[in-house]
C-alpha cells in the first residue's frame, strides 16, 4: 500500500477520526472533555492538559487493552497515533528478516521508557512483543511499574533503573541477552531556554498567549541534554558499539531532518554495517527514525532463524 504524505502506517489503529461515542464508553471520564468545535462538531479541548491525559486514558483503554493508566502532574503526555507509527514502522523493518511477517514474541530495549511506558504497551498488545525499559529518573521508574502492575503486564514488561550518568546501553544490557531492536525518544532540545522556548511556539499555535501557563509535561531528561538529540544520539551510536552482537537493530527517533548528516557521519565512523531511515508522518507533522546494525544481512538471517518466536 502506497502512503500519502501526512499519513499514518497502514496498520496504525488511529487512522480514521476519534469515535468519541465509542471512546467515551470504555473511559467515560473523557466526556467531561468533550466540547464543540466552531464547526459545531464534538472534539476534544487539545489546549488542556488534563482533557489530553483523559483523551490518552480512552485511547489505551479502546485501542490496547489498557484499564488502567496514569501519569504524574509534569511528565511527558505522549501523543498515542504518533507513538504508535514508530511501533509499527519498527515491526517492518524487523519483517524483513523475517520472510515480511512479523515477529511475534520480539524483544525490544526501551531507553527512556519515562513515565506513560507507551511503547511496551502498544508493541506487547499489537505484536505480542517482550520489552525492556531503562529509566534515569526514579519517579518516572514508579509510574511505569504502577501502570505495568494494575495491568497485569509484569510478565511481558520490566523495568530498569540506569544508575550511570551519561550511560545509555551500559548497565541496562545484561552480558548474554539479546534485543531485536532498541528504541528511544531522545531528549530534542539543547537547553532548558530551549525547551522552554518549544513550549512557547506550541501555545502560540494553540492560541494560549494570554492565558496562563500550563504544563504539558515534560522532564529535564525528556526534553533536554546539553548537546541536543546530535549529541544524545551520537552518543548512543559511539555506545552500541560495544553491543554490537546483543542488538540486531539499534533505533532513535530524529526529530530535525537537518540533523541527519552529523549522524549519519557517526555511524560511518562507528562502522555500522547498515543504516535505514524510516519517514514517518502525522498531518502536518514529519518525524522519522534511523536504525543501524552491525550484522550482516547473513547474521541477521541466521539470528531471525535462531529466535523464531
Amino acid at each position: 500500500m502506497t502512503r500519502q504524505k501526512g499519513e499514518l502506517h497502514p496498520r496504525n489503529r488511529h487512522r480514521s477520526r476519534y469515535d468519541l461515542a465509542a471512546l467515551t464508553r470504555d473511559c467515560p471520564a473523557l466526556a467531561g472533555f468533550i466540547i464543540q468545535s466552531p464547526r459545531g462538531e464534538d472534539t476534544i479541548d487539545f489546549a488542556n492538559p488534563q482533557a489530553v491525559k483523559t483523551l490518552n486514558q480512552a485511547l489505551l483503554a479502546h485501542f490496547y487493552g489498557v484499564a488502567q493508566w496514569d501519569i504524574p502532574d509534569g511528565f511527558l503526555c505522549p501523543p498515542v497515533p504518533g507513538r504508535a507509527d514508530y511501533v509499527h514502522h519498527l515491526a517492518d523493518l524487523l519483517a524483513e528478516n523475517h520472510q515480511g511477517a512479523v515477529p511475534r514474541g520480539a524483544s525490544v530495549l526501551d531507553i527512556g521508557v519515562g513515565a506513560n511506558c507507551i511503547y511496551p504497551l502498544i508493541g506487547h498488545h499489537d505484536y505480542g512483543w517482550r520489552f525492556t525499559g531503562s529509566e534515569v529518573n526514579a519517579d518516572a521508574l514508579k509510574s511505569a511499574n504502577a501502570i505495568i502492575d494494575a495491568n497485569r503486564l509484569q510478565a511481558r514488561i520490566r523495568l530498569r533503573r540506569q544508575k550511570t550518568p551519561g550511560a545509555i546501553f551500559t548497565g541496562i544490557i545484561h552480558k548474554n541477552e539479546q534485543y531485536d531492536a532498541t528504541m528511544c525518544n531522545p531528549p530534542f532540545h539543547d537547553s532548558a531556554a530551549g525547551a522552554q522556548a518549544g513550549n512557547e511556539r506550541k501555545r502560540r499555535n494553540l492560541g494560549l498567549e494570554d492565558k496562563p501557563q500550563l504544563n504539558f509535561g515534560g522532564q529535564q531528561d525528556e526534553l533536554w541534554c546539553e548537546g541536543g538529540e546530535v549529541a544524545f544520539i551520537t552518543r548512543m551510536i559511539e555506545e552500541s558499539k560495544s553491543f554490537a552482537r546483543q542488538v540486531m537493530w539499534f533505533t532513535s527517533l530524529v526529530s530535525r531532518g537537518d540533523n541527519l548528516p552529523a549522524l549519519y557521519r557517526a555511524l560511518e565512523q562507528a562502522g555500522a554495517v547498515q543504516v535505514v531511515k524510516k519517514e514517518m508522518s502525522q498531518g502536518q507533522k514529519q518525524s522519522r527514525f534511523i536504525a543501524w546494525t552491525f550484522l550482516d544481512a547473513t547474521a541477521r538471517q541466521r539470528w531471525a532463524q535462531r529466535n523464531k518466536a
